[in-house]
């Protein structure tokens, strides 16, 4: 997959194309049956398919006191829309300026002078242009105005439409069970291992802390089962934690993952720091809570390796 990460980076001549826009946050099921259509769409025209989308997130550049948090960091998101198929992605950086761009200026200077469109694959639900004012009905006249063909997609899903905003809900209860089938996959992050307080070592559970800088959505804390990939791609079975560890005074929120069963207990031999780590939750084990005494804390954590290791062992099973 090509990507280009501006408008200018696109080749000259390039073209035809089939094309959709989306913020694609987390790459759900929702949008992966998007770009699955898009890719067919493009087969069958026997055009380029291409996926429009921009960094940073909109609701960050109009609401930056919100204090959004993506569920995909943009490696990830790129990675995962690569993983779909489709022949190219346009990364556009959406600032205040760009966002001034009226609908028919988007289409007509993106779409149709840029990428060629013989065809756009879109939701029934689609905002684009200055204050959003452009939607599906927009796309069509414009589409009659400029020849390109528009392709509606509906939503998809079981009980409830897949969405981003069903994903943030399930991930802020530490639902991560939810997410994964929202998802499609298991919900991750992705940061730098960085030096801790050692605590987890000194108890026997050394663990590996995730950056502050770290990417994609904390879920609430808690213990999880779930996997640490490592630099080289080696999936390690895990123990996260999540929160502040209350049975200790003045811990900061972290995520650290203690790998089950490694290999060798010498950081020697098993050197995660400064590597960037990719952790996957694939189910809570319980919420933070605080416990009398650092021996009634080793014995829970015995106790949730233990579950990790059964959850984990099912799940690469499955797999």
């Amino acid at each position: 997959m090509q990507h280009w990460t501006g408008i200018d980076a696109v080749p000259a001549g390039f073209g035809p194309a089939v094309v959709t826009i989306g913020n694609f946050d987390g790459v759900h099921r929702g949008h992966q049956a998007v770009l699955q259509q898009l890719v067919d769409e493009g087969r069958g025209r026997g055009a380029s398919s291409v996926a429009i989308t921009f960094d940073p997130h909109p609701r960050q550049v109009h609401a930056p006191e919100s204090g959004m948090h993506l569920i995909t960091g943009l490696t990830d998101r790129v990675q995962l829309i690569a993983e779909s198929g489709l022949d190219a992605l346009l990364t556009i950086n959406y600032t205040l300026d760009f966002a001034r761009s009226t609908a028919e200026e988007f289409v007509r200077r993106i779409i149709v002078e840029k990428l060629k469109a013989c065809a756009v694959v879109i939701g029934h639900d689609v905002r684009f242009g200055a204050g959003n004012h452009g939607d599906f009905e927009t796309m069509v006249e414009l589409g009659r105005r400029y020849g390109f063909d528009v392709v509606g997609i509906d939503d998809v899903g079981h009980d409830r439409r897949w969405s981003s905003t069903w994903i943030r809900e399930a991930l802020h209860a530490g639902d991560v069970s939810t997410a994964a089938e929202v998802l499609g996959r298991p919900h991750r992050m992705r940061g730098e291992v960085v030096h801790g307080a050692a605590r987890g070592r000194e108890l026997g559970f050394p663990t590996a802390n995730l950056s502050p800088e770290s990417t994609g959505i904390i879920p609430a804390d808690g213990v999880y089962a779930g996997w640490l990939v490592d630099a080289a791609g080696t999936r390690w079975p895990s123990a996260i934690s999540v929160g502040t560890n209350p049975t200790f005074v003045g811990v900061s929120r972290q995520v650290e993952s203690h790998v089950i069963d490694r290999p060798d207990e010498s950081v020697e031999d098993f050197d995660l720091y400064g590597q960037q780590v990719v952790v996957e939750f694939v189910e809570r084990l319980r919420p933070m809570v605080a416990y009398n005494g650092v021996e009634s804390l080793i014995t829970q954590m015995n106790d949730d390796v233990a579950k990790a290791r059964t959850i984990l062992t099912a799940d690469a099973s499955a797999a």
